[in-house]
């Protein structure tokens, strides 16, 4: 049996607005879609905390024992300024103003991309398909949907028909939008433009001379439009029908709704069961934006070097930061936060690593079983890593006591409360703790044993001044030491 015959999982189905049980199309297996970034800048910290939450999302599942397909595409062509259907595409545009080639771009900010994830313990997906790898398949697309009367070429662009395609379905189900309000709110297309109404979006655009990537298609020399990339990469790895499409909350409308529009009428069925959302992210209660300066770069998290924050941030305190808020609300980044979040993050380290010393009873006067299944119970509830993360500072709560003698624990509670705890803390949430760290714990160790060692010869010939200086400078450097009666010992903070 596999732990997912045990724990039933709901989530918020953002088609229905509601929690829904989740049941997978076939059992045992899970097809997961997510937005991936559009490769024309260094990837934005609201979209770090996006993929974070479907990375904890993805380590979840498979933890549970589902075989997971995890799919996040990189879009490195045929997304205009401002998601729209007119203007410059934002890769070719960075490569003019940089005089390179388009892919020179795709390839710096992809790598950027992928270094930045590594650093917050990211998972890689099971497949990331790029826009230009799959061209074909969009103009195959393209050709059903214009077939069967649901779009129409103008002058070698080919424009979906929101209109003719609402007539026998629903377009605006996904974010709630009613096309006669859209059609309402809608200022009227000005005679310089090829649609038919201003809902219609591009499934392909002409390029206009200047316009640097193209391909040939049967209707013009051009480029995909944004939306139609995610419909041909999503269904040719997951199926025609897939369980999970998740992305940023500004994405519901409208490349979610389109995304919706262009699957029904391409195969006459809806693509997804569930639509998943991650809320935004916000700075000092302001959106954040490059042109006000309320902005930060997650490279600048690391080395401190922004001037929202007062110190650098290990990224595994980012990413407890993060996952301190449930990935629907939305969440204020701030200094006072980080802060708050290292004490804590630090304070779950060591309990973590205190675990091994501790001294084991006849009797648990902690239920770990019952705590255990509060944990599964937080997960199971749509995710909901806040309530998971005060289970695990509970459990911080009952080590502390039990290292103090206060309450007392059983070998196979221990065992059971060590597994759960790393199960929990490093697989699901995907915190590194530093002290385990492959590259430095050895050397961290050594050193501080040897400072450790230089501070008893120092107490020994009654030079003080000295030890009082190691004990301090260890501490500033976040090592504090603890003298008992086996000797001194050390813990991170």
């Amino acid at each position: 049996m596999q732990l997912y015959d045990k724990h039933h999982i709901k989530i918020y189905n953002s088609l229905t607005g509601q929690k829904e049980i989740f049941m997978p199309i076939n059992e045992g297996y899970v097809g997961m879609y997510v937005c991936g970034p559009t490769v024309y800048s260094n990837v934005h910290l609201g979209n770090v905390r996006t993929f974070m939450s479907f990375d904890m999302i993805f380590r979840y599942f498979k933890h549970l024992g589902y075989k997971v397909r995890y799919v996040r595409n990189i879009t490195d062509a045929g997304h205009l300024e401002n998601d729209a259907d007119e203007g410059e595409d934002r890769i070719a545009k960075k490569a003019r103003l940089e005089e390179i080639e388009p892919m020179e771009v795709v390839q710096r900010y992809t790598v950027d991309f992928h270094n930045i994830l590594n650093a917050f313990n990211f998972l890689p997906p099971s497949i990331e398909p790029t826009a230009t790898g799959h061209i074909i398949e969009q103009i195959e697309i393209i050709k059903t949907i214009l077939d069967k009367g649901l779009a129409y070429e103008v002058n070698g662009s080919v424009y979906f028909d929101v209109l003719k395609y609402n007539e026998t379905n629903d377009y605006g189900k996904l974010s709630g939008r009613n096309i006669e309000d859209l059609i309402h709110n809608t200022r009227s297309l000005d005679g310089q433009s090829d649609k038919k109404n201003p809902q219609d979006f591009a499934l392909w655009k002409k390029a206009e001379p200047q316009h640097i990537m193209r391909w040939p298609s049967p209707w013009s020399d051009g480029f995909p439009g944004w939306h139609l990339e995610c419909t041909a990469m999503s269904t040719k790895y997951l199926g025609e029908h897939f369980d999970i499409h998740g992305g940023g909350m500004d994405l519901k409308f409208p490349h979610h709704e389109c995304e919706i529009a262009q699957a029904e009428a391409w195969n006459g069925q809806t693509p997804v069961n569930f639509w998943m959302h991650a809320n935004m992210l916000i700075m000092n209660g302001k959106k954040m934006a490059k042109s006000t300066g309320n902005y930060i770069l997650p490279n600048e998290i690391f080395s401190g070097d922004n001037p929202h924050i007062t110190k650098a941030f290990l990224p595994s305190v980012a990413r407890f930061f993060m996952l301190q808020a449930n990935y629907r609300s939305i969440l204020d980044f701030t200094n006072d936060g980080l802060l708050a979040s290292e004490k804590g993050f630090f304070k779950l380290m060591n309990a973590i690593d205190s675990l091994k010393g501790l001294k084991t009873d006849t009797i648990s006067s902690f239920n770990v079983k019952d705590w255990q299944q509060s944990c599964y119970d937080a997960m199971n509830d749509d995710f909901n890593t806040p309530v998971l993360i005060a289970n695990l500072f509970e459990a911080v709560k009952q080590i502390n006591q039990i290292k103090e003698g206060k309450a007392t624990i059983k070998t196979d509670d221990l065992e059971m409360l060590a597994s759960s705890m790393t199960v929990f803390t490093f697989d699901i949430l995907g915190l590194v703790n530093p002290s385990e760290s492959q590259n430095d714990s050895g050397k961290l160790e050594g050193a501080v044993e040897l400072l450790i060692k230089m501070r008893d010869d120092a107490r020994a010939n009654k030079d003080f001044a000295l030890s009082d200086k190691i004990r301090d400078e260890l501490l500033e450097a976040g090592i504090q030491l603890k003298d008992g009666k086996d000797g001194t010992t050390y813990s991170t903070k």
